[in-house]
């Protein structure tokens, strides 16, 4: 039985003050995720992974991002988005799917761009900027990643263009003139190829992939509902 006496909670034999319950440290929930910013799934999955975590306001989160590549061998310049589809998927199929992803993106308020000329990119500099912006205690890394959806998917801009990503950097607070400089050099490359293969190497082939509490592992954009039945089971300690 729990009773309440003026600014005391008092449970069975113990008394605590309101205030030290007040002051008790949040569950701890860490989210590794594995996404390609190409990845329509990936941008969805991450409104959902949005969603359920502001549904969760009493616990700790922390996301750790982790690069993949759909295609590692799309070419540094990219290549147009509608010509790279239908030479992968052939006309009929190419077709199904960039109008699934604009039905799906509709529900989840993704404008999903249809302009004839936007580009499929090689991420590559994409995931780089993503992984400084990690080091930088100051970068809203939640933050940057959306920027970085929002501009391949939403606006049509090729997130393998270098101008583009110095300017999503100064958005969120990064120094443009470091950044364009060590994105011409390739700096942290060989870093990103490496973290990509070792994903690789660990049997994750698709995205997004989700892995909770280092126990639960989740691959594609799962819906709100179950990623709260996931949290509320780490909390719970199940």
């Amino acid at each position: 039985m729990t009773l309440v006496l003026g600014g005391l909670f008092a449970f069975g034999d113990t008394e605590l003050k309101a205030e030290s319950i007040e002051k008790l440290p949040k569950q701890k929930i860490n989210i590794s995720k594995v996404y390609d910013f190409a990845c329509p799934w990936c941008y969805v999955g991450k409104k959902h992974l949005d969603r359920a975590i502001a549904q969760r306001p009493d616990f700790d989160f922390s996301v750790d991002w982790q690069p993949f590549q759909l295609n590692p061998n799309m070419p540094r310049e990219g290549r147009n988005r509608w010509e790279y589809y239908r030479a992968k998927f052939g006309y009929e199929r190419a077709k199904g799917i960039l109008e699934k992803h604009k039905r799906v993106g509709a529900a989840e308020g993704i404008a999903f761009c249809d302009q004839p000329e936007a580009m499929a990119p090689n991420t590559l500099s994409a995931h780089t900027l993503m992984y400084w912006g990690e080091q930088d205690g100051r970068v809203d890394t939640a933050m940057l990643a959306e920027k970085l959806y929002y501009s391949h998917h939403v606006a049509c801009e090729n997130i393998g263009d270098h101008d583009v990503l110095v300017r999503i950097a100064g958005e969120v607070g990064m120094d443009q003139t470091s950044v364009a400089r060590k994105l011409d050099a390739g700096r942290d490359e060989d870093k990103i190829k490496q973290q990509i293969n070792n994903t690789r190497v660990g049997g994750i082939n698709s995205v997004p992939y989700f892995v909770i509490n280092d126990r639960y592992k989740l691959s594609g954009a799962q819906p709100v509902e179950k990623l709260l039945e996931i949290f509320d089971h780490v909390t719970k300690g199940q």
